[in-house]
C-alpha cells in the first residue's frame, strides 16, 4: 500500500472514531420496572405509582420507553384526557403487550390505560422530556410506537440501554478496513 493511501486510511479511521464519540446517545427504560404497565394494587398507596417511577428518571429527546403488559393497552392522550381518564381521540393507541414509544420532542407526554377503570385506579403517567442541545433549525421527528420481536426483549427492572450510533461513522469505519487490506 502506498504511503498516501496509508495516510488517507489513518485520517479516515480518526474521523470515524470522532464520529462515534459524537454519536447520539439514547436510553430505553421499562415503564414500572419489573412489574411493568399494570393496574396499581391500591389507589391509596399506589395511585401515583407510575408518576413516582417517572420522577426517578431523566428523559431526553430520543429516549424510548417500553410498556410491558397483558390484556391491556397504552394510549397517548392530551392533558385534559389524562385528567378525566377518558380518551375520545387518543394521539396514539397500542395493545400489543410490548410497546416501545420514542420520546421525540421536549415537553410533557400523557399516558393512560385504555381498559375501562384502569386509569381511575392509577394506571396513568406523565413523562417530562428535557430540552436537549441541538440545532434550532432541525425539525422534530414524529412520535412512534413499535413492537420488537420477543428475541430482542431484555429482562431488567429498569432497562437502561445506552446506545451510541452514527451510521455514517460506521460506514466510514467499514470502508477504512476494506481500503487498509
Amino acid at each position: 500500500m502506498s504511503p498516501s493511501k496509508k495516510i488517507i486510511t489513518l485520517v479516515t479511521i480518526l474521523v470515524s472514531f470522532f464520529l462515534f464519540s459524537c454519536g447520539v446517545s439514547s436510553t430505553e427504560l421499562e415503564v414500572g420496572g419489573e412489574d411493568g404497565w399494570v393496574v396499581p394494587n391500591s389507589n391509596k398507596t399506589h395511585g401515583d405509582m407510575f408518576n413516582q417511577w417517572a420522577s426517578h428518571n431523566r428523559f431526553k429527546v430520543g429516549d424510548t420507553i417500553r410498556f410491558k403488559y397483558k390484556k391491556d393497552s397504552v394510549l397517548v392522550v392530551s392533558e385534559d384526557e389524562y385528567k378525566e381518564c377518558k380518551a375520545s381521540k387518543p394521539q396514539l393507541y397500542s395493545n400489543n403487550q410490548d410497546t416501545v414509544f420514542k420520546l421525540d420532542r421536549p415537553g410533557l407526554f400523557y399516558f393512560i390505560s385504555g381498559v375501562s377503570g384502569h386509569c381511575e385506579k392509577g394506571q396513568k403517567m406523565i413523562i417530562k422530556v428535557m430540552e436537549t442541545e441541538s440545532s434550532p433549525d432541525s425539525p422534530p421527528p414524529s412520535s412512534s410506537f413499535s413492537s420488537l420481536p420477543a428475541s430482542t426483549h431484555k429482562k431488567s427492572s429498569a432497562l437502561k440501554t445506552a446506545v451510541q450510533f452514527t451510521s455514517s461513522g460506521f460506514v466510514v469505519l467499514i470502508v477504512s478496513v476494506l481500503v487498509w487490506h
